[in-house]
């Protein structure tokens, strides 16, 4: 008997992946209807260009779904997928226009995608398969079976390091400049790197090291001033939202805009919101309400309690993706599903971050539900490799089931001399 990969499918994932797709339909439409009618053009266009990207979306799990797991653990696919992105975010720095101050788009006649979007998958891929090869020497050497026990390459062969390729690849993300999806990679590289087997003494060392390198930017930036700051290269882009964290009532006609108006719209949702459709913030008041800010907006429209049972689905999805990634036996495997989670975590925690004012703004969109395509896309594919790796750790886990009554019944055969060896065969086959 041939078990067949749609019995293994984990429906504890993909039941959630649809509710929330499908939810991001309606917030896409809610969005962005009012203002395609006040410009006359045709009220569904978004939502019908966000479907089709879901349609993509589908096939692409799918895809992804029945690929053997020896695919993603090819490092000459790897490596080529990896060259190419290397060359997309050089082209989308350097030879695109300038879009909302910065240079992170390649438009392609109708359709354009962001490079960046793609490098939070990719790395998750690359350092997961990196560090899975390495678990026996990280068991005896620690960290320095991952740094070798330095920090900087001195050699050519040390820019083969997977440090050398990750830092490359956020460096061109940063530079563009995209520091919220820099960030989002950064996050998820540094927890990818302590889930690698790694001691457990590092987390406090390295979390320690992130809260003062974070409070010391930050108090730099306050007694220097955020006009000196403006004036360093690419920190010139987005000295407005650190302006608008520090103070958003400062100036509400240009850096405190956006944040002002996500506070207002949060605080005309109340508990049960003014309903769906409803929202005033939308209407040409808050800036980028489609995408960065669409959850302040769901806040005004559901209130609290709606806007609340999807951040407790969403958290519900990227709980089951945790739990794949803890219950794997595979390193790879392990890494992938908790990269995934962690990269989905982290963009919720960086959006609702700056939406709120805990954090500066980053322009980080809101998992399914803010209008993207390639936003859509890519946690797609990331939902597509954690389902194929779960139905493949279950598929192992019945395979040594069945090998261990398969040793059962041989040893039972040896002491009946009546048994049937067609059971032994038909056993064998179903393995």
């Amino acid at each position: 008997m041939k078990i067949d990969k749609k019995h293994l499918l984990n429906y504890s994932i993909l039941i959630p992946y649809m509710i929330l797709s499908v939810v991001g339909l309606i917030v896409v439409y809610s969005t962005t209807s009012a203002t395609l009618v006040s410009n006359g053009a045709n009220q569904f266009s978004s939502v019908m260009n966000q479907g089709a990207f879901w349609g993509v979306s589908l096939v692409t799990i799918y895809f992804i779904y029945r690929l053997k797991l020896n695919f993603l653990k090819n490092s000459k696919i790897l490596g080529m997928i990896m060259f190419v992105e290397i060359i997309l975010l050089i082209i989308a720095k350097f030879f695109t226009q300038e879009i909302n101050g910065a240079n992170g788009w390649i438009v392609l006649g109708p359709l354009s995608f962001q490079p960046a979007e793609y490098l939070k998958l990719i790395i998750i891929w690359f350092l997961a398969f990196t560090f899975a090869k390495r678990q026996s020497k990280i068991e005896k050497y620690d960290y320095q079976a991952l740094t070798k026990n330095k920090w900087l390459p001195r050699s050519f062969q040390d820019f083969k390091d997977w440090r050398v390729y990750s830092l490359v690849m956020i460096g061109l993300v940063a530079v563009q400049p995209d520091l919220g999806n820099a960030a989002i990679i950064v996050l998820t590289a540094i927890i990818m790197f302590l889930i690698s087997g790694i001691g457990y003494r590092w987390f406090s060392a390295v979390f320690a090291s992130i809260f003062t390198v974070s409070a010391t930017f930050l108090g730099i930036i306050a007694l220097a001033g955020v006009e000196t700051m403006s004036k360093v290269p690419i920190f010139g882009y987005v000295a407005k939202r650190f302006a608008a964290f520090f103070n958003p009532f400062k100036d509400l006609t240009d850096s405190g805009l956006q944040l002002a108006h996500s506070y207002y719209a949060m605080s005309n949702g109340g508990w049960f919101g003014l309903g769906l459709g409803n929202s005033i913030e939308k209407t040409g008041y808050l800036p980028e309400a489609t995408t960065d800010f669409v959850f302040s907006v769901v806040i005004e429209e559901l209130g609290l309690i709606g806007a609340g049972l999807i951040l407790a689905l969403l958290f519900f999805l990227i709980l089951r993706i945790m739990i794949v990634g803890i219950k794997a036996k595979d390193p790879f495997n392990s890494m992938i599903a908790l990269g995934v989670g962690s990269m989905i975590l982290m963009q919720v925690f960086v959006n609702i971050g700056g939406i709120s004012g805990l954090i500066p703004s980053t322009g980080v969109t809101f998992p399914f539900l803010s209008q993207g395509g390639n936003s859509l896309l890519v946690l797609s594919a990331a939902i597509g490799f954690v389902l194929n790796i779960d139905a493949n750790e279950k598929r192992q886990d019945i395979y040594q089931e069945a090998q261990a009554e398969l040793e059962e019944v041989k040893s039972d055969a040896t002491v009946d001399s009546e048994f049937d060896n067609s059971n032994v065969v038909q056993l064998k086959r179903s393995l």
